[in-house]
């Protein structure tokens, strides 16, 4: 019994939405992680939805570059995040001066 692409198409859309509205409202750096990560995790739900009802090993590829970005993505984010939480009680983004040496 096989699930309809339409419905891998609408989780992987509200997945993406859910990580749009918390990269969007919330300004805790560790929150737009997560939220950026649940963007690149529906994306490759649709790599992969697409890949198998296409019977085609594209979608394969491009959702394991996707995982490959999404690791640098988080080890260099949660480097930076650890780094600035260690001089700060709160931390927000908006604080870009932070950053400066």
């Amino acid at each position: 019994m096989a699930v309809p692409l339409i419905n891998y198409i609408s989780l992987s859309a509200v997945i993406f939405f859910i990580g749009m509205t918390g990269v969007i409202v919330r300004r805790n750096p560790l929150i737009m992680l997560m939220s950026i990560e649940l963007m690149f995790n529906a994306a490759n739900l649709l790599f992969m939805a697409s890949a198998r009802a296409w019977v085609n090993n594209a979608g394969h590829i491009f959702a394991f570059l996707v995982i490959t970005v999404a690791a640098a993505e988080a080890a260099i984010g949660l480097a930076i995040v650890v780094t600035v939480f260690r001089t700060a009680k709160h931390v927000d983004v908006d604080d870009v001066a932070l950053l400066k040496g």
